[in-house]
């Protein structure tokens, strides 16, 4: 009696939880675009706004030790696998604090004590590195599962097939999670992408499915029953997630000639992670506007604290330069 009362409380912070990483990561993108803006963040980044519900969910799924590769634009993938903001934005500033110690910057943040095996600025590079962390864990019998986020732009590269192909050779307890925000770079998917996403991942036997990479809830009920089907040694899968991003390619393509404004509000007004699992929480009675506003709150301060513990951060010692620096 008492387990069945706790499941409603239980699901409702999950979803709550979910919330607020989705929150703290459009936060976190749109200070990075301000730092940007101030010519305060030596370098470009590429902004993960408007996809947020596919790293939370497919994150949510996992366990701490479950090990993620991620892509240039993984500032999402690894707040929502665990990352610090402060360190996160000490990367992006290169200063001494961050995850590489300042020389990895906004595209090569990797986080090994939270799962995170690293961002990559090769697109589709990452795919042989899960694919190996799969093979491992599965040599191990650590029971782990490795989950590879890459666009629908690292479709085009080779590297992709042969590992799919190796994983499903070997059945190994990797996810590949394609995140199709409709461009690669400045061209639309379809000018780019042949046939049927899914059917690259099917003909080698690998389990293929596509979901709305919008609805947070959604994305993780899919992952949660992927990651239990690798467990259990049944092999890799494939999932689409069709998703947007509400920015440019990198946050200096301001005018997006490609794409219209239109389409832009219509994804930002109805289709936005956030607001999706706001207006259904709070249809649904569980939770009200305050909580929501609580909770935006709560976030700006982190925000707020992370950009000023970055700035006041000292830069790392010019003698460091050849450290922790591999070929």
């Amino acid at each position: 009696m008492t387990r069945q009362a706790s499941e409603p409380r239980l699901e409702l912070e999950q979803h709550l939880h979910m919330y607020r990483q989705m929150a703290k990561i459009r936060a976190f993108e749109e200070q990075v675009n301000e730092l940007y803006k101030s010519a305060k963040m030596p370098g470009l980044a590429h902004l993960y706004a408007g996809e947020e519900a596919v790293a939370v969910g497919v994150c949510e799924a996992l366990k701490r030790d479950d090990l993620i590769t991620s892509t240039h634009r993984g500032h999402g993938h690894c707040l929502a696998k665990g990352a610090s903001v402060n360190r996160m934005f000490a990367e992006l500033l290169g200063k001494a604090p961050g995850y590489c110690r300042g020389k990895g910057g906004s595209m090569h943040i990797a986080d090994p004590e939270t799962g995170n095996l690293g961002a990559n600025a090769i697109v589709g590079g990452s795919t042989g590195i899960a694919t190996g962390a799969a093979l491992s864990a599965k040599m191990r019998r650590s029971g782990q599962v490795a989950v590879c986020f890459f666009g629908d732009g690292a479709l085009g590269q080779g590297l992709l097939y042969e590992a799919m192909n190796m994983a499903a050779l070997w059945t190994l307890p990797v996810i590949y999670v394609c995140e199709n925000n409709l461009y690669g770079e400045y061209t639309p998917c379809g000018d780019t992408v042949a046939g049927e996403i899914l059917a690259r991942a099917r003909a080698f036997g690998i389990h293929a499915e596509s979901v709305d990479g919008q609805d947070v809830q959604l994305v993780h009920a899919t992952t949660k029953r992927l990651v239990e089907r690798a467990r259990r040694g049944e092999g890799p899968a494939f999932v689409e997630c069709k998703t947007y991003r509400y920015y440019g390619h990198h946050v200096g393509d301001v005018n997006r000639e490609y794409r219209t404004r239109e389409e832009e509000r219509e994804w930002m007004t109805k289709h936005d992670p956030l607001l999706t699992l706001a207006s259904r929480l709070t249809t649904q009675g569980l939770a009200d506007a305050a909580v929501f506003e609580r909770i935006q709150a709560d976030v700006k301060a982190e925000i707020d604290t992370g950009v000023q513990y970055a700035l006041a951060a000292p830069y790392p010692e010019p003698g460091e330069v050849d450290e922790d620096v591999y070929a």
